[in-house]
């Protein structure tokens, strides 16, 4: 409850841009999901910028327009991609859509080299 009352407070604030770094990191799978959905809501219904922080890469794709791939050290930016996925998006029908998964891959392909070269 105490997580939700807080996101919605964050869209009280007259603010053009939000910085949210790794909110949903301590909470569990079911919550997650749920303030995921919430955020999306609150998101879609405001003309603001959200600049989100995760290391949680369904997350990115599930809630971003874009996700951009930092590699570990040194910091720089190693892939930028854009995500056009449908909106209005519902978290739990993005898991199903393979576009999504399709997304996942060619990500997670990004930071495997990352890895590599790091």
């Amino acid at each position: 409850m105490r997580q939700r009352v807080a996101l919605a407070r964050t869209f009280c604030l007259d603010a053009n841009l939000l910085l949210m770094d790794e909110p949903f990191g301590a909470l569990d799978a079911q919550t997650k999901l749920q303030l995921e959905d919430l955020l999306l809501e609150l998101w879609q219904g405001s003309d603001r910028t959200i600049v989100f922080i995760t290391h949680d890469l369904s997350e990115a794709i599930a809630l971003g327009d874009r996700v951009v791939v930092m590699a570990a050290r040194p910091g720089r930016i190693i892939a930028d991609v854009k995500i056009d996925l449908p909106r209005p998006r519902k978290i739990g029908q993005l898991q199903k859509d393979q576009a999504f998964h399709d997304y996942h891959a060619k990500i997670w392909s990004t930071l495997e080299d990352g890895f590599a070269t790091s």
